[in-house]
């Protein structure tokens, strides 16, 4: 069944007052727990992520994107791409949801406007400059120390506010300047004529920095094996600091590099092999701390359903979530599947947004680290009573 459409509001205001520190349920927040998010810029394919391989529609409209064999099964409807052998085995094994059709309030489908509703949690673009997630720690302060971090060059908005937050760089294995060709494709997006010329150059020069040099025999392209070392380290240093002696329980991670207009099928499951190595190294490094910990793995927008003419997806509006923890409570897809059925499709083009995001978030802060739902409402995520925190995830 098709949920009803998301709303969307516009905030006049600059900035959020929040009129109180919200509650954790009856307790302070306990320390062995951990919540993870991973921001995934540039508006990951969700339909590349959790593949609706069950869906009638989705051979005729994915074209040469589709993948057929090479998918990794998780029931009649859905699959993994193969890119993703830990998410795979993750939610063989009890520990992994998948949110298939999720988006943020934002259907404006620019870079700018959507990463910040995405980090703000707010309903409308540039109402607050701070972060969900930090308003969350300082909101978590209240009932005891809750620590946080955040891993890359700056500091990403969603830890950005009040709450102090501690920040790590790895240095040169995280490029500080990542971000300036999404950056660039927002700019030029309107022009006929240069924005597409900038996506296909653009995704072209990230393609050969990928590959790297081919390695004897057609095997592994030695730029994407060395792309996965890195996030797989980059997990495992993220879980040093949140398993450590009075270690941080919040974190954010951001991956770039998720902009496939052109040439997705070689681009793409770059991506995604980065993306599931940091899991890994997560997995890998926190051991028995794994049990207790939550990752959520989230992107600005989706991409449009059909392909474009340079074998790519243009920005679109729902995505898929991915929800991964020893924490987490086993459990089929989160959220509803709107088919892909041209008249379910969201203004005949994207995936139809069936579940807020928001919600998503707030279940996990309720369940996991024990919120308050009024505190949600207010102050981690503003004007937002009407979005009701989903239950049953932890």
């Amino acid at each position: 069944m098709t949920a009803p459409m998301l709303s969307r509001r516009a905030f006049a205001t600059a900035g959020l007052a929040l009129p109180f520190l919200a509650r954790v349920a009856d307790a302070a927040v306990p320390t062995n727990r951990k919540f993870v998010v991973v921001i995934c810029r540039g508006g990951m394919d969700g339909l590349s992520v959790a593949i609706p391989v069950g869906d009638p529609d989705y051979r005729a409209l994915r074209g040469g994107l589709a993948l057929g064999d090479t998918a990794l099964k998780l029931d009649g409807t859905f699959a993994l791409n193969p890119a993703l052998p830990t998410v795979h085995r993750l939610v063989q094994a009890g520990q992994g949801r998948i949110a298939p059709a999720v988006a943020t309030p934002d259907r404006a489908r620019s870079h700018f406007e959507a990463q910040d509703v995405l980090e703000t949690g707010a309903a409308g673009v540039y109402a607050t400059t701070s972060g969900w997630l930090n308003r969350a720690v300082q909101a978590m302060s209240s009932a005891g120390k809750v620590e946080a971090i955040s891993v890359g060059p700056t500091a990403p908005l969603i830890l950005r506010g009040p709450a102090p937050a501690a920040s790590w760089s790895p240095g040169r294995g995280i490029e500080a300047t990542a971000r300036l060709p999404t950056l660039l494709q927002d700019l030029y997006k309107d022009d006929p004529l240069l924005g597409p010329a900038l996506a296909r150059g653009l995704t072209t020069e990230a393609m050969a920095r990928d590959s790297g040099a081919t390695m004897a025999g057609g095997g592994m392209r030695a730029g994407a094996a060395q792309g996965a070392e890195a996030a797989r380290t980059l997990g495992q240093a993220l879980a040093g600091f949140l398993k450590a002696p009075g270690g941080p329980q919040l974190a954010a991670v951001s991956l770039d590099g998720f902009d496939t207009h052109a040439n997705q099928a070689g681009l793409l499951p770059v991506r995604l092999t980065a993306l599931d190595a940091l899991v890994d190294g997560l997995y890998a490094g926190l051991g028995p701390a794994w049990k207790e910990t939550v990752v959520l793995a989230v992107t600005e927008f989706g991409r449009t359903a059909r392909v474009n003419g340079t074998g790519g997806t243009d920005h679109g509006t729902a995505s898929t979530a991915l929800l991964l923890g020893g924490a987490l409570r086993p459990g089929g897809i989160v959220g509803d599947w709107p088919t892909l059925k041209r008249p379910a499709l969201f203004e005949d083009r994207d995936l139809y947004p069936a579940l807020d995001l928001r919600a998503l978030e707030k279940g996990l802060l309720a369940e996991h680290m024990g919120m308050d739902r009024q505190a949600l409402d207010t102050a981690v995520f503003p004007e937002s009573a009407g979005v009701r925190p989903l239950t049953g995830l932890v």
